[in-house]
């Protein structure tokens, strides 16, 4: 640990970023731009590490990504397993993802497994609205509890990563008294939180007081921001979450309503250590400019502090 002439604590936090940031959602969507592309425009932004986007969407051959990553100089950093948690008939499918995503990140030494239950029909129609969601009675809430523990444990067992739970918009785990529920009911050592400021902003609650609650069991971060007037609009018009998203809902770093000073100094005084990735989901029919909006990311990071 530093101390910084003004008497800051200096702590090493490292800036990433995501392939959703280009638009990957989906490994084999025709409109992704090449794992190739992403990894350059990554590199060409100025950022020193990058996620691994849905697995199968980067070679899952340990050498051919391996040299590109030396190439443009990155670091993975981690991967997330979007699956339908929420689902019991999509259990194969989800440890299928789980095993191949801990066997990427653990053949390129990456630490961070982030486990997101996928959108739900179910939800989608109330994201950004907890007192109209539809909620799971007892037993579904301990399957869907105990799968996403399996996950876990399947992650910080076997393959020795950190994983963390990570709140999304239209899924079950995206207000903030189901992912206290959550944490209330998993070991902390199996499961600790990826914390989203967009997505906790989006769901209607506060991501800087959560963060100075629940800031030792973050053990990773995603930064992302809300336009407050577009997210506003769709709570008002009951929007559902597919259409927020073509509205732009997700909006550059700084222009949005999460307070990032707030957010960083909360890091740094709790002494996190490690990686904060950025995620500015876009949509590909909105002719998105992925690279320019990286760029202007790092420079609003950098202009608050963050190196």
């Amino acid at each position: 640990m530093l101390m910084l002439s003004n008497g800051e604590q200096k702590m090493n936090i490292r800036v990433g970023n995501a392939p959703c940031s280009w638009g990957v959602e989906f490994p084999h969507d025709p409109r992704n731009p090449t794992w190739q592309k992403v990894l350059e425009e990554c590199s060409g932004a100025g950022y020193k590490g990058i996620e691994l986007g849905p697995v199968g969407f980067m070679p899952e051959d340990p050498e051919v990504l391996g040299e590109a990553l030396e190439k443009f100089d990155l670091e993975l950093i981690g991967g997330v397993v979007f699956r339908a948690y929420h689902d019991e008939n999509q259990w194969e499918d989800v440890l299928d993802g789980t095993h191949r995503t801990c066997k990427a990140l653990a053949a390129h030494g990456a630490q961070h497994l982030v486990l997101i239950d996928s959108i739900s029909e179910r939800r989608a129609p109330t994201a950004g609205r907890a007192d109209e969601a539809v909620q799971m009675d007892k037993e579904e809430w301990i399957s869907y509890r105990n799968r996403l523990e399996t996950s876990a444990r399947i992650g910080a067992e076997e393959y020795g990563l950190t994983v963390g739970i990570h709140a999304h918009a239209a899924g079950f785990m995206d207000f903030e008294p189901e992912l206290e529920r959550l944490l209330s009911e998993v070991d902390e050592n199996i499961l600790k939180i990826c914390f989203d400021t967009g997505h906790h902003s989006y769901a209607g609650f506060n991501p800087v007081k959560f963060m100075q609650k629940y800031m030792p069991r973050i053990s990773y971060m995603h930064f992302k921001d809300i336009n407050p007037e577009i997210k506003q609009h769709v709570i008002e018009s009951r929007t559902d979450f597919y259409d927020a998203c073509g509205q732009g809902i997700f909006c550059n770093l700084g222009d949005g309503d999460v307070d990032f000073p707030k957010v960083r100094k909360i890091l740094i005084e709790s002494g996190f250590e490690g990686w904060c990735t950025v995620e500015q989901d876009c949509d590909p029919l909105l002719d998105p400019n992925p690279l320019s909006d990286a760029q202007l990311n790092r420079e609003y990071l950098e202009s608050i502090g963050f190196s």
